[in-house]
């Protein structure tokens, strides 16, 4: 394991990867079963052109892409995760095979980028996330998607518990409560890890592209 100090070094296209979290219509759409039963997806909407800019650049420098897709069913539903309120959680989102499950519009995992499927709040309960990130030689994940502080929250916890280096693009990520979006970012920067802007993961590529193109490198 490579010591990572700085947002430069964890973002270094050799290193890193980014991860994309449930970035889906029934938690992004006016039309999802979240905007449904009134959550404010406002700021989900407003943070997906930063998103779309960041995944445009990561394929640039060719980083490792790895999108997050929850999927629900009866093949997966146990009651410790319906009642995990206790008037129980809402069985209509992200049903397989159903829109609200695809990915939102402009979210579109090429052939050569990996979709990985979960059925909890963490990427790495019962998936083949860890697996993949050691194929690729990943020692440090960014952070991006929706629900800021549920799933990618929980797949940040995931991460770092599992030795590796995590930055929560906070641009890049909403929830329903602003308050309960700061208070994650602020727990990850005492606690966990690093928290950067789209625009300052860009300019470290960047920043390393211009390194490469110097004479004499």
């Amino acid at each position: 394991m490579t010591i990572l100090r700085s947002l430069t070094e964890r973002c270094d296209p050799s290193l890193a990867g980014l991860i994309v979290v449930d970035v889906q219509n029934d938690f992004c759409s006016p039309e999802g079963a979240c905007a449904k039963r009134g959550v404010d997806i406002t700021s989900g909407l407003e943070m997906m052109p930063n998103l779309y800019k960041l995944i445009d650049e990561a394929r640039e420098v060719s980083l490792p892409i790895i999108y997050i897709q929850t999927i629900h069913s009866e093949w997966t539903d146990t009651d410790p995760w319906i009642y995990r309120k206790p008037e129980g959680a809402d069985k209509e989102t992200c049903r397989e095979g159903s829109w609200g499950a695809d990915f939102f519009e402009g979210i579109e995992p090429r052939a050569d980028e990996r979709v990985v499927i979960k059925h909890r709040y963490s990427a790495f309960i019962g998936t083949d996330l860890e697996t993949i990130l050691k194929a690729k030689s990943i020692e440090s994940v960014l952070l991006t998607g929706v629900a800021t502080n549920v799933c990618v929250e929980s797949t940040m916890r995931d991460a770092f518990m599992l030795d590796y280096y995590v930055t929560m693009v906070h641009d890049c990520m909403a929830t329903g409560d602003p308050v309960l979006h700061e208070g994650t970012l602020e727990n990850t920067r005492r606690q966990f890890g690093l928290v950067a802007s789209h625009r300052e993961v860009i300019d470290t590529w960047e920043g390393l592209e211009r390194k490469k193109a110097a004479p004499g490198f």
